[in-house]
């Protein structure tokens, strides 16, 4: 439960911290690997691993296959009149049935004041799916923004590393701020005024019903990301990451961290969306051998592809075990 709080409080936008209590097992792991001959060996390892360095991007692009079919399937259905899957990603009906995701929901309820039936089983149903398959999840499997975002992400490295523009990391408990910002001003208002701003929104609607004057609006956001701040929107405003970061705390499916084959060169935080909840692949940062990354994983599969070892991997919680 410890853990599960502390999870909470860095998704927030506390700052991650060394563990002053580890495990007997993982204090003997970090003993051995802060040695001499440990520090030989991870230098050796390292090295060779260079040596015959590989880019690994299996997960990287099943997800990319993922937001473009998800969000075809709106496009198409509405183009065929098929009546399969109608709206957009805010709000949707499936065969029918009403879908609603949660952070839209929750803006909706607390513009109108009032619990409107339809909208609470469709955010129960959409609810259930992501704590099944991982809450985050629908940041890197499913948001068309985010797709976008990692293209500008690439460009801004890419301008970094040649010393053209620098990052300007921004506190992350902005995020938490604006969250509360954007449900009071639902509350206050009676508008649901992030809906207004939301990316995704805009995005899912212009692929599917046209174009409109807001997707200016998103060219903007995406200039921001190359420019200036590396993954701005994700990291630092939208509220629909830190919503579904709730639910995706008790998901089943988790990418789990192994200390005793890491190598601690620092990989997996390079790609990371949200290095932050990498931290315990620092030396000295994890206080087990094996730890669930937290509330705030995306479970882009990024760093499963990036670790050299298999030191993170993806965990379905009781399969596994029995696997």
């Amino acid at each position: 439960m410890t853990r599960l709080v502390e999870s909470f409080l860095v998704m927030f936008g506390k700052e991650p911290h060394k563990p002053t209590v580890l495990t007997p097992a993982a204090q003997a792991l970090v003993a051995e690997q802060n040695s001499r001959e440990g520090r030989a060996r991870r230098k050796r390892l390292i090295a060779e691993e260079r040596a015959h360095e590989e880019d690994r991007h299996f997960w990287r692009n099943l997800r990319w296959i993922s937001i473009v079919l998800f969000n075809l399937l709106f496009v198409l259905s509405f183009r065929a009149d098929v009546q399969l899957v109608e709206g957009a990603l805010t709000a949707s009906r499936f065969v029918g049935f009403h879908m609603a995701d949660l952070n839209s929901a929750l803006q909706v309820m607390l513009a109108y004041k009032h619990v409107l039936v339809n909208l609470l089983i469709g955010s129960v149903t959409v609810m259930f799916i992501w704590w099944l398959v991982g809450g985050r999840s629908f940041c890197s499997w499913l948001c068309p923004y985010h797709l976008l975002a990692e293209f500008a992400e690439m460009l801004h490295l890419k301008l970094v590393a040649r010393g053209w523009v620098v990052d300007h990391p921004l506190h992350r408990s902005t995020r938490t701020v604006l969250y509360v910002v954007f449900a009071a001003l639902a509350f206050v208002t009676g508008y649901t005024i992030f809906e207004f701003v939301s990316p995704v929104g805009i995005l899912s609607r212009a692929f599917t019903y046209g174009p409109s004057l807001a997707l200016i609006w998103v060219g903007g956001l995406l200039l921001i990301e190359v420019f200036y701040s590396r993954r701005f929107w994700c990291r630092y405003v939208c509220p629909i990451g830190l919503t579904y970061g709730f639910v995706g705390a008790f998901s089943p499916i988790k990418v789990t961290y192994n200390l005793e084959p890491c190598l601690h060169e620092g990989k997996c935080l390079q790609v990371c969306m949200v290095p932050h909840a990498l931290s315990m692949t620092r030396i000295g940062y994890s206080d087990d051998v094996k730890i669930d990354i937290g509330a705030d994983c995306t479970r882009c599969g990024m760093c499963v592809d990036a670790c050299p070892t298999g030191a993170l991997t993806f965990q379905i919680a009781g399969l596994n075990k029995l696997l």
